[in-house]
């Protein structure tokens, strides 16, 4: 999709560098990705909550004893 947008100069420049880009097209799609994979992840984050007081030190070293 073709698409006219202002993008402050440092600001791409900055990104291209980053990205390690040959073209500002392809500085834009890497972060576009970039940005989309993030965001899939902190949704994943928010459904799975955390792990408090999910398995200690203790009990993980105990679980490699038994399978060693």
């Amino acid at each position: 999709m073709k698409t006219t947008i202002d993008i402050p100069e440092h600001e791409l420049k900055e990104a291209i560098r980053h990205a390690g880009a040959k073209t500002k097209r392809e500085a834009v799609v890497y972060a576009l990705k970039d940005f989309n994979r993030r965001q899939r992840l902190a949704g994943l984050a928010k459904m799975l909550g955390t792990f408090k007081n999910f398995m200690t030190q203790d009990d993980l070293k105990k679980m490699r004893e038994d399978k060693g």
